[in-house]
Formats: structure tokens, sequence, C-alpha cells
């Protein structure tokens, strides 16, 4: 979404969906004090697709070659990236301003999706909408404008970019300087029309998360069976509305995917203020334990972005780094102590042999105690962002069997990557907890 758009929203911007349902199950395993944080490998959630953010050449400028290396590489002072967003330009002679980034992330692995504002000129209309003059697609140019979005996919194909996903519409419920659609005219639309895209689709991408503009879909086969991934924006929505029980109920075999966010404002200059940016890793981390399976930023590069305007990272993009790094695509969220002392906010996730856990401290020092269920740790490597540091590794952790404890400075998030030394996590029972 434009800057200039998003100047209402609240400060305050926080994440908790979850993407299984299912009965509470006891562990078999000896409960252990409160202050611990046991990581249950037995416990399977969503498969995290990775981390990203938006480009968008025509607002604010391409990345260049460097940026793109800093961005999607995953060595030193990367961000390691892993989904680029991109938009639809409803001029198709702006369509080659996406190539040159996409082509470079889709070499290094980056799965690239695509949102559309608008549609054509053509293919539009004026309305009245409470008063005011507003614009919205022709409802008899819904077959033209599908076969407009199936034209991007194709472009992009031909240009060596095959898109894992296109949106039908962003925001479509904040249209102030873009197309408004209704619930119903976006269920139309994935009912009638969106099984003839020639890619995964995505829809509704509301402003908020907004149950009633994705409702409709779900609660509608047709429209369900073209949905391939729900997607949603964070902006102002509260705790309470990040439980989905429709979703949960009729959303198996779909992706739930966080398309679009900053947080916790777009003030100038604030991508490195500090606590602040320490509530970038508390909002993925809710982002995460509550069944997002990925977390895609606004610009990439801005005032108050990953990185900065000069190219450099800033302490919002070193604590989206904390995860993107280290939790890669294909890894899947495990069972946690979500909060083992005040202020400890723990998510875990397991691939090719390792568990990474991230532990967010908002308060003052801590030792904390981990606790790895059903396998062994051979080794812990820390990384960890606080005031003074960014991404710094620190020194390793001692293990004990399945157990290590490690200092958790005030104010901080640390990353530890964790070597199993068993194979009992390959072959998991898969159980699904209801929180």
């Amino acid at each position: 979404m434009f800057l200039k758009s998003r100047r209402f929203i609240s400060k305050v911007l926080v994440t908790i969906t979850m993407l299984s349902i299912g009965i509470v199950v006891e562990s078999p395993y000896k409960v252990l004090a409160a202050s611990d944080a046991t990581i249950n490998l037995s416990q399977r959630y969503q498969t995290i697709k990775g981390f990203g953010g938006m480009n968008h050449p025509s607002w604010a400028g391409d990345l260049t070659a460097s940026q793109r290396e800093t961005v999607f590489g995953n060595g030193n002072n990367q961000l390691g990236f892993s989904v680029l967003r991109i938009h639809v330009d409803e001029n198709r002679n702006n369509w080659s301003k996406e190539l040159a980034t996409a082509k470079a992330d889709v070499e290094k692995g980056a799965i690239v999706f695509a949102s559309p504002w608008n549609p054509p000129s053509n293919m539009t209309e004026t309305f009245n909408r409470n008063g005011k003059q507003a614009k919205r697609l022709r409802h008899d140019k819904y077959a033209d404008y599908a076969k407009h979005l199936n034209d991007f996919v194709n472009y992009m194909k031909s240009n060596g970019v095959n898109l894992y996903a296109i949106s039908i519409a962003n925001e479509p419920d904040y249209g102030h300087t873009w197309t408004w659609w209704t619930a119903n005219e976006v269920l139309n639309f994935m009912k009638n029309n969106a099984g003839s895209i020639n890619c995964k689709v995505i829809a509704p991408e509301s402003f908020s998360y907004k149950k009633d503009m994705s409702d409709p879909i779900l609660n509608d086969s047709r429209a369900l069976a073209n949905l391939d991934i729900l997607g949603a924006h964070l902006y102002g929505t509260s705790y309470n509305n990040f439980s989905y029980p429709l979703f949960q109920q009729k959303g198996r075999g779909k992706e739930l995917w966080m398309t679009e966010v900053y947080y916790p404002n777009s003030n100038n200059n604030s991508a490195d203020k500090w606590p602040e940016a320490l509530d970038v890793s508390y909002h993925i981390n809710k982002s995460m334990t509550k069944g997002f399976q990925t977390y895609v930023w606004w610009y990439i590069h801005r005032s108050y972005s990953p990185m900065k305007e000069n190219g450099t990272i800033s302490k919002r993009g070193y604590c989206m780094a904390q995860f993107s790094k280290f939790i890669r695509p294909g890894y899947t969220r495990v069972g946690a102590t979500e909060n083992p002392n005040n202020n400890v906010t723990v998510s875990a996730y397991t691939g090719n042999g390792k568990v990474v856990v991230v532990a967010i401290n908002k308060g003052g020092s801590v030792n904390q105690k981990f606790v790895i269920n059903n396998g062994s740790v051979k080794s812990v490597e820390s990384y960890r962002t606080s005031g003074n540091e960014n991404l710094k590794k620190t020194s390793n952790i001692n293990t004990n069997g399945n157990n290590f404890t490690a200092n958790l400075p005030s104010n901080s998030v640390t990353t530890f990557v964790c070597s199993l030394g068993s194979a009992g996590h390959d072959n998991p029972v898969i159980i699904q907890v209801k929180k």
C-alpha cells in the first residue's frame, strides 16, 4: 500500500492466528518447570514458505544488483529473504520493470508472487460509494480481467520467472486510491473466473485480515476450489481477530500467507530505533506461532524497512533476519513453550536435521533452559541482535543430552540453531494441538 495512505493505521499492530485445529494431547514426557522452554518435535504445524518483502520499482525504485545480493543472499551481512512480492501494473508497458529483480531472486531460489492494485482502465468504471466517487472493475469485464492476470503470468514466465502465485486484488476493502471490491464481487470472481488463471490464486488480501471479505469464499465450494492461498495484511488487526475458526474448518489444503505489513509504524528514519525494532521480531514470532506460512514486509528498502535507503541493513532488518536466515523454506514449525518466563517469547522449527529456536526477551536478563523432546542435541550455535549487536554469533552453547541453557540479555532476540543427534525427529508423530 502507498505510504501516504497508511497514516491512519494504529501503531499497535499485532498478529495471532493459526493454521491447524485438533484436540489437546497430553505429552508423554515429564512435566517440566514452568520456566523451561520445551520444544516438542512430535507436534508439527505449518510448513514455512519464507520471509520477504515488496519491490515496487514504479513507486520506490528498483533494487540495485548489490541490494539484491544483500536482501536475497544468505551469507554474512545478508538478510536471507526467500519471498519476493511484485506489482501487476495495469499498463502492460510497465511490466518489464519487474523483471530484473525477480529474475535475480529466482536464481537465488526465492519464490515470487504478484499483486494488482488496478485493472486496466478500459475495464473499470466509477461509482458512488458512500457519497464519494470510487473505482471498481466492471461486472462485464471479469473474464477480460482474468485474462489480464494470465497475460502477466505468461509474460513473467516467458522472461524466466515462474510466478508461485498471483493475487486477484491488493486490499480490495481499502481502495481509496485504487480499485474497490465488495466481498460479493470478490466471491463472484473467485467462483466464476479465478479457475481460468494459470497460476496459484491468492485472495482476498484484506488490508486488516477482515473475515467478512474471506468468509464468503470459504463458504462457497466453487470459490474455495479456486483458492490456493488465503492472503492477509495485518494493519491494525487486534489479537482477538487473528483466530479464524472458519479457515481452520474449511481451509484444509490451502495455504495461509501474511502478504503485507510494516510494524510497528512507518515513521521516518525509524528503522534503527531500539528497542522499538525488537517489536518486529515479536510480531513475526506471533504470526508464525499462529499459523502464517510467510511474513512479507511492505517496501524492502525505506526509512522504516529492513533495508535503509542507503542500502544497509537496519535494526528492523536484523530482527527479521533472526528468522529468515535460519528458518528456511520447507521447515516446519514444531511445538514450543510460547512464554516460558515473563517477557520471553519462543517459537521453534525443524528441517535439514536441525531445530531452530527463536527466543525474544523484552525484559531483564534471563538464563533460559531449553529442552528438546523426541531428540537429542549434538551442538548449538546462537546468533543475537540486541541494542549493540547485529546477528552476532555468540559463543557455542554447552549441551546436556536433550537440553541446553543460555543467557537471554535484556531486550534481545536470539536464534539457536541446534544440530540433532538422534533420528527420532525424521518420522514424528503428527499431532495437531489446539492452543
